[in-house]
């Protein structure tokens, strides 16, 4: 279930050529619009045939107390999905209800592809969200997305690795993270953890700088991060590699790179969401035997993320009240637990949230699964997006890590490294 299992791997690469992308494919059109063919047209990404008896199930339950509205589903596999919705948006032949997440909607929603639910949606409706949640789909006065699943991120341990080290509990926090690498690697030579610093991969080192105090964007949307905090963030992440306590394959390899040397058992620790669990067990049932569960790392901010997956609804359907409609009963809350209970994700609504947090501290033998769980949804009352929806979002990662490689190599000092980041993202907004 790859939509699910690689909420941090967000697929920002095709951000980087949407415009062009935009003002070509007029030619590319998908097929007839959906609202014209008389029924609702439903987009997910890469949830067949996993969870299609879930989604038949819902669609024919939404569809008995709605008579007068059809739903046609169509599952999108996960690469396909950003390519898909742009032509589609470009040519207006958007389904009405598609899924997304905030990062790559909010490239939309700044050329107002998306309907703006704070005019469509009753304030009660909202509040039943995750208030923090809810927020990830909004740009200023815009709310463009009804928050579905998510994920927040969990630290897996190996506990043998550990106790080799003479490490009694795993790092809290960047500071002891930093302690912990000193000592896997002197005692048992290998590393404490993977990070990965390539461009258009996973955002764990980005939102790290949040975590400790850095400030990504100032409010004029130019760099905010040329500071004394970015500076230290910065040169954290640079003392690391140079100290040799980070695999040099940080450079050049992504996430999924570190999910290998944790099955291998070559790095003791994995930051990623629970339901890595059961790969594993399925791939390293060795390993998964010794793995256990702890919150996720953060910084001095006490700040801990979360993957949001959200409903988007096009500005030019036909049906936008039907949409509304069955996107608000998808996230119900009684739908919502439901899904979360299949998929081993997390709900977004704050009662199915509270109901499924309390099902799991009630079983009296809980699962390695079901421990990762709690730890996971325990984090949902304080956690929030970290890297916030904004325009061309790739480009900031990229000039971020570019900058800190060249730091890591020591081609740049740390402080020239955090400068020309800086620039390169403000030269990068009159582009």
């Amino acid at each position: 279930m790859r939509a699910i299992a690689v909420r941090k791997k967000l697929r920002w690469c095709a951000l980087a050529v949407l415009g062009f992308v935009l003002s070509v494919v007029a030619s590319c059109n998908i097929g007839p619009s959906p609202s014209a063919m008389g029924e609702l047209e439903f987009w997910t990404m890469q949830l067949q045939p996993q969870f299609t008896e879930y989604f038949e199930s819902a669609i024919a339950n939404f569809e008995t107390a709605n008579p007068e509205v059809k739903v046609r589903w169509t599952d999108i596999p996960w690469e396909a999905m950003e390519t898909k919705i742009l032509n589609a948006v470009s040519t207006n032949t958007a389904p009405d209800v598609v899924n997304l997440n905030p990062n790559f909607a909010s490239q939309l929603a700044t050329r107002k592809a998306w309907l703006n639910l704070n005019d469509s949606i009753e304030a009660w409706e909202k509040q039943e969200y995750l208030p923090n949640i809810w927020r990830a789909s909004s740009l200023g006065d815009l709310s463009f997305g009804i928050p579905w699943y998510l994920t927040t991120t969990i630290t897996i341990y190996n506990q043998d690795l550990l106790q080799q080290a003479g490490i009694d509990r795993p790092p809290a926090t960047y500071a002891e993270l930093a302690k912990v690498a000193r000592e896997v690697k002197e005692k048992t030579g290998k590393y404490a953890f993977f990070a990965t610093v390539v461009p258009n991969n996973s955002a764990e080192v980005l939102e790290s700088l949040v975590q400790m105090g850095v400030q990504l964007v100032d409010g004029s949307g130019k760099a905010g991060f040329n500071t004394p905090e970015g500076i230290e963030a910065f040169r954290y992440w640079v003392d690391l590699y140079q100290q040799g306590l980070l695999p040099p394959e940080a450079l050049t390899q992504g996430h999924r790179y570190g999910i290998e040397l944790y099955q291998a058992g070559e790095v003791a620790l994995l930051s990623s969401g629970a339901q890595f669990l059961e790969a594993i067990a399925t791939n390293a049932p060795t390993i998964a035997q010794v793995s256990a569960s702890a919150p996720q790392i953060t910084g001095t901010t006490g700040k801990k993320n979360v993957a949001v997956m959200n409903l988007a609804i096009p500005r030019e359907t036909d049906r936008p009240e039907d949409a509304v409609k069955f996107a608000l009963f998808i996230t119900n809350t009684e739908n919502q637990l439901a899904f979360a209970k299949a998929a081993n994700v997390l709900p977004s609504t704050k009662a199915a949230v509270q109901a499924f947090l309390g099902e799991l501290e009630a079983k009296s033998e809980p699962t390695a699964l079901e421990q990762a769980l709690q730890v996971s949804a325990a984090q949902l009352a304080d956690a929030e997006v970290l890297v916030p929806a904004m325009e061309n979002l790739n480009r900031l990662q990229k000039a971020v890590y570019e900058n800190l490689q060249a730091a890591m190599l020591a081609k740049k000092t740390v402080e020239q490294a955090v400068a020309d980041a800086a620039a390169e993202w403000d030269a990068s907004l009159n582009l």
